[in-house]
């Protein structure tokens, strides 16, 4: 059995931007995922509401994506590929960042996998890095994300810079998927789904 490890934020965890509650297991791009590829394959679902790359959010707390991955990965290893999917909650207004150092942070977060053999024993496993898909209408959230939607349409560019410069894989989520108009941030069942098949042939091509 492979073991794939999906580590995000609200849209992994599966936010609903109509209910605002979570969607359904088997309704999640994880769960979908999980459908397509069958048996042979175990999804591990890490999504945390809020969930930044490498930053302590002043408000939320206990949000840096980083520091939680380091015991995430030793808790659930060994692991053939993980899967990572973060950097919309850094385009918060409270961070005040660019575009450039969310990929950064990102980069940081794949660092951690990529180097996981220098703590455990065994090969460290292979990653996937997804630009989330661009910020869409803001309604709720507007002030929160106050010129998020500018930065958030250079992400593909600058997380595929990090991946190839890292060697890893890389996949642009906006080339199958759209944030929701309800909120600019979430995802709406359709898009999981989109984003779930679509990822089922990523992983085939990464690990078989």
């Amino acid at each position: 059995m492979k073991h794939i490890l999906c580590y995000g934020d609200s849209n992994t965890w599966g936010f609903n931007p109509i209910t605002q509650e979570r969607f359904a297991r088997d309704v999640r791009w994880t769960g979908v995922l999980r459908q397509v590829l069958g048996d042979d394959y175990e999804i591990i679902e890490e999504g945390l509401n809020g969930r930044t790359t490498v930053w302590d959010d002043p408000i939320e707390g206990y949000k840096n994506g980083r520091r939680y991955l380091i015991p995430c990965l030793e808790s659930h290893w060994p692991l053939d590929l993980v899967v990572i999917m973060l950097g919309t909650n850094d385009l918060k207004t409270r961070f005040n960042l660019s575009a450039f150092d969310i990929a950064q942070g990102a980069c940081a977060v794949l660092n951690t996998v990529l180097h996981l053999n220098t703590r455990i024993k065994g090969a460290a496993p292979q990653a996937l890095l997804m630009a989330p898909p661009p910020v869409g209408k803001l309604t709720l959230f507007a002030e929160m994300f106050q010129g998020a939607e500018e930065k958030s349409r250079t992400f593909a560019h600058h997380y595929k810079r990090i991946a190839d410069e890292l060697g890893c894989a890389f996949f642009d989520t906006s080339t199958v998927i759209a944030s929701s108009d309800l909120d600019g941030i979430h995802l709406e069942q359709g898009e999981h789904s989109k984003l779930g098949h679509a990822l089922a042939g990523k992983v085939k091509e990464l690990i078989g």
